[in-house]
């Protein structure tokens, strides 16, 4: 492999998390008495931070700066007690980065999701695998498709761009990894469709793990 290092999403790419962030949201939701939602309506809500995924939960009316700062507090009160109850690495995930880790390649993690909830998934999914660095959501720097993160990973990792790829399930991925200059892999299991990947110039698409593996072993 050419590739020295690979920067995961996390959320719809290494991990099915949708469930466990339902849930909680819905528990917010409870409390204050509003609407809840189905699995299906919270694919399309999440994927820029916990802040946009509540307030896109919230009936419009009530997306002021204040309310959704107070229910954000609530939905995460109850998160991170509850963050993997049904959470679950995708087929075949556990064997890619095992894969990857035995040759040696570089790996990390850069998420919208909030940091302690990206370290805390990361540690329970994926022990023994060491990580350049595991990135998430944090004060003072700005979410994907910033290049914050990916550019930080890339420094510390010491690795040359050309040698770097992004692998996610969104346009946000897709974009982050094009903002950044690298190769950019969709992977069509997760939250978004494969059109979305698609529209947003993925340089490949992935249907499987396995798949997957092999692109990463071609580039």
């Amino acid at each position: 492999m050419n590739t020295r290092l690979v920067i995961f999403d996390l959320d719809g790419t290494l991990l099915n998390t949708i469930g466990d962030l339902a849930v909680s949201c819905n528990h917010m939701l409870s409390l204050r008495g509003l609407p809840q939602h189905t699995y299906e309506e919270y694919r399309t809500f999440v994927g820029n931070g916990i802040l946009r995924l509540v307030e896109r939960a919230l009936p419009e009316n009530l997306r002021t700066p204040e309310y959704v700062k107070a229910a954000r507090q609530d939905f995460l009160d109850h998160y991170i007690d509850h963050i993997d109850a049904h959470t679950r690495p995708y087929d075949g995930m556990p064997q890619v980065v095992g894969t990857l880790h035995g040759l040696g390649v570089k790996m990390a993690v850069a998420s919208n999701k909030f940091q302690a909830g990206t370290e805390k998934l990361i540690r329970e999914f994926f022990p023994g695998i060491d990580f350049v660095a595991v990135c998430g959501q944090r004060e003072g720097v700005p979410l994907k498709p910033d290049t914050a993160l990916v550019d930080m990973i890339i420094g510390m990792a010491g690795v040359s761009r050309t040698e770097c790829v992004m692998v996610g399930d969104s346009c946000i991925d897709m974009q982050t990894a094009h903002n950044a200059g690298i190769t950019a892999i969709g992977v069509s299991w997760g939250f978004r469709p494969r059109t979305e990947l698609e529209q947003n110039r993925a340089d490949y698409i992935a249907d499987t793990a396995v798949e997957l593996l092999r692109i990463l072993e071609s580039l």
